[in-house]
């Protein structure tokens, strides 16, 4: 399959061959114990977004599916990503009505937020260069690939997206800092 807006074509293999011949091996992360584990919403990396400090990137995309609602302050509080992940799918509780033209923008905040934060990470995401960066996940084929391949991967993207801007933002702050 080729996709022309971005220069390359996927074998069987997964394997991605760019026009200058490079093989780019796609980095696929889903638990938080393998290598690029940093990369999921489950990893124990918080920030303080919206005024208030986060567990995990997991917790702030749950609750914001509740803002306004004492189920935002539950699932801040809940003692890991997985519970916090349970509330926030439970659907005995309000979901706020514009989330599924929301949900994308969350979850980019909450990213950039996270990788902003803790500069270890940061590293570990902009070493990844210009690879292709896929959630593994069987299950979902909104934010992950899915079982077979054909999801959305739209945390992928987003990491990619983030890792983009932090680049940016990363060469700026040192450029300015080696003109002083």
């Amino acid at each position: 399959m080729h996709d022309p807006n971005k220069g390359y074509s996927y074998t069987t293999h997964n394997i991605i061959k760019n026009p200058k011949s490079k093989i780019i091996m796609p980095i696929y992360f889903y638990n938080t114990i393998e290598q690029y584990g940093c990369f999921s919403n489950f990893s124990q990396h918080g920030f303080e977004l919206d005024g208030l400090y986060w567990f995990t990137s997991e917790h702030y995309f749950q609750a914001q599916k509740f803002t306004g609602t004492p189920h935002l302050e539950e699932i801040r509080l809940a003692k890991t990503p997985k519970d916090a992940a349970n509330m926030g799918r439970d659907r005995k509780r309000p979901l706020r009505s514009d989330w599924e033209q929301i949900k994308d923008e969350i979850m980019r905040k909450a990213v950039f937020c996270k990788f902003e934060t803790h500069d270890d990470i940061r590293k570990i995401l902009l070493s990844t260069g210009n690879e292709e960066i896929v959630e593994n996940a069987p299950g979902d084929y909104y934010w992950g690939c899915g079982k077979d391949g054909s999801g959305k991967n739209m945390l992928g993207l987003i990491l990619m997206e983030v890792r983009e801007t932090l680049r940016h933002t990363h060469d700026i702050y040192t450029n300015n800092s080696s003109a002083k």
